[in-house]
């Protein structure tokens, strides 16, 4: 027998799909459309105007749009490389040590427990150039004479930003490549070190193989987390200096309302969206390689 949409567990159900229409299908649905309008925040007329794909195209062909994009694709692929080394490293040590394992794993989950804001004002004050603390021990250790700009030289100040997302989402891989290492069977370790395998064979054909999904997993997370990084660069630099340190999300906070080019930083935020879902594809189709071959399926 069919339940009738108006049932009781539907009508119970029915206060969170209104809620979730509210909330996520309609400010999607209304960000699409004004994407396709020239809509500012100073005149809210210009939401009814319908110009088709010329945002999209002011964007595409914008050269600013294409340093902020490729700053991003930069930004995520040194800092998901770099955070998977470290992650993979601490995992290690941490599986292999018996004597208060849990507390360090709990040690391990701290720069996590950190928001986001938070770490862009502790790496700002570790970075400022006048009583930072990295320049501080610089000098104390007389590697450096004069103090080093980190938030205002163009180069230094991209690897301010990296250091500060790398040491609060490090634990991420670490955690979930604990996970994985605590799940790798123990026979086929016994049976290699038996058969005379060095450490890094063991790990390069047995461990490795089992960790790859939790690796996949780790870098979908992140890399969703890095396409739309906000907070940490507001906080550390908002931009500067001259824009080099501009990200999508941050262009995208500051065409919307600094400038209150709604309209086109709608557009600027879907063609993110579209970078984002390339990246989830392209991991979770890495994914489900490995679970084919694991399930023996051709």
């Amino acid at each position: 027998m069919k339940k009738s949409f108006f049932s009781v567990p539907m009508l119970l159900l029915l206060p969170s799909f209104i809620i979730l229409i509210l909330i996520i299908v309609f400010p999607l649905i209304f960000s699409l459309y004004s994407s396709f309008t020239p809509y500012k925040l100073i005149k809210p007329d210009s939401l009814y105007v319908f110009i088709g794909f010329a945002n999209y195209i002011k964007l595409l062909s914008s050269w600013d749009f294409w340093e902020g994009f490729g700053r991003t694709i930069l930004v995520l692929t040194l800092a998901i490389n770099i955070e998977f080394v470290l992650g993979l490293g601490i995992a290690l040590l941490i599986n292999k040590v018996t004597y208060n394992a849990r507390m360090l794993r709990t040690i391990m989950m701290f720069p996590m427990m950190f928001s986001p804001i938070l770490v862009g004002f502790q790496f700002k004050f570790m970075f400022n150039d006048n009583i930072g603390v990295v320049n501080n021990l610089l000098r104390e250790f007389n590697i450096i004479s004069s103090d080093i700009p980190w938030l205002i030289d163009s180069s230094l100040a991209l690897f301010s930003i990296l250091s500060a997302e790398i040491w609060s989402s490090t634990s991420v891989f670490a955690i979930l490549l604990l996970a994985g290492l605590m799940a790798v069977p123990k026979e086929p370790i016994e049976a290699s070190k038996i058969d005379g395998c060095t450490a890094i064979q063991t790990f390069r054909y047995i461990t490795l193989p089992y960790l790859m999904p939790f690796i996949y997993i780790a870098m979908t997370i992140r890399s969703l987390d890095i396409a739309r990084a906000y907070d940490i660069i507001r906080i550390m630099t908002n931009g500067g200096p001259a824009g080099r340190t501009e990200l999508i999300w941050t262009m995208i906070g500051k065409t919307g309302f600094n400038d209150s080019k709604m309209g086109l930083a709608n557009a600027m935020a879907y063609i993110s969206i579209i970078l984002s879902i390339a990246v989830t594809y392209y991991f979770f189709n890495k994914l489900n390689k490995i679970k084919q071959d694991t399930m023996g399926i051709v």
